[in-house]
C-alpha cells in the first residue's frame, strides 16, 4: 500500500474541504486510480475538470506513480 498526499488547488480545494486529500493505492498504480480513489473521497470532483501533475509535471491517466509522488490536482485557470 502506497500513501499520497494529493495537493488540491482552487476550487477543487473548497468542493473538497481542504487543501489535500489523503489517499492510500496499491502497489503500480496509475494516476487514472488516484482520480477513482479520491472521486470515492469526495464525489464533487466527479464533474469537475482539471489536470493532474506528478512531481511538477502534467501527466496522463495512465501515468504510473512513483512511490515518492508529489501529486497535484489543478483545474483550468483564467487571468487577466
Amino acid at each position: 500500500m502506497h500513501r499520497y498526499k494529493v495537493l488540491m488547488f482552487a476550487g477543487l480545494a473548497d468542493l473538497c474541504g481542504g487543501n489535500s486529500l489523503e489517499l492510500c493505492l496499491t502497489q503500480a498504480s496509475t494516476v487514472g486510480d488516484l482520480i477513482n480513489a479520491a472521486v470515492e473521497q469526495c464525489p464533487a470532483l466527479q464533474q469537475q475538470v482539471f489536470r493532474v501533475a506528478v512531481d511538477s509535471r502534467y501527466v496522463e491517466e495512465s501515468h504510473t506513480l512513483p512511490d515518492t509522488a508529489e501529486v497535484a490536482f489543478i483545474p483550468p485557470v483564467s487571468g487577466g
